[in-house]
């Protein structure tokens, strides 16, 4: 049933948006990116945080310790972005924020006692989306959808 349903607003869909048709891959990609934010927006609120501020914390348990530029970079996200998710991190207690000894421009942002508990919150989380996202795929496909999403990213990025 819910698949015929989901079928059924595929081709409602499909009737009424023209770049359905004329730009088949970007809209492909702006679909499934939207449903997938608001899956793993759903999962994350569950665990008591905001879209985004798991990867974060996923980076900091990689390496704690990064600089804001750092987690900026290496994240691929504006600056304004991972500020703002530095703060609400810090109001909620899952990381903290100090300035460099060797530069006092450069903020560092650390993991507190609770940031480092959370990972387990966040890896179910995750494991999650990433059981609902792929439901459907064999493991064969994964890997394909893997190589030709990083194929795409790549050309996006030069």
């Amino acid at each position: 049933m819910t698949q015929l349903k989901n079928s059924d607003n595929n081709k409602a869909i499909e009737n009424e948006i023209s770049a359905v048709t004329e730009f088949p891959v970007s809209f492909s990609i702006f679909s499934l990116a939207r449903s997938h934010h608001r899956i793993a927006g759903q999962q994350l609120r569950e665990a008591g945080l905001y879209p985004g501020q798991e990867l974060v914390l996923m980076q900091l348990w990689h390496r704690d310790s990064q600089s804001q530029n750092s987690l900026s970079r290496s994240l691929r996200l504006d600056h304004s972005t991972i500020a703002k998710s530095v703060r609400r991190l810090d109001d909620a207690g899952l990381v903290t924020c100090s300035r460099s000894e060797e530069d006092k421009r450069v903020t560092i942002v650390s993991l507190t006692q609770t940031g480092r508990e959370f990972e387990s919150r966040v890896t179910q989380a995750w494991s999650k989306v990433e059981e609902i996202t792929t439901e459907n795929l064999n493991d064969e496909e994964k890997v394909q959808f893997v190589a030709l999403a990083k194929k795409i990213a790549a050309t996006l990025e030069n």
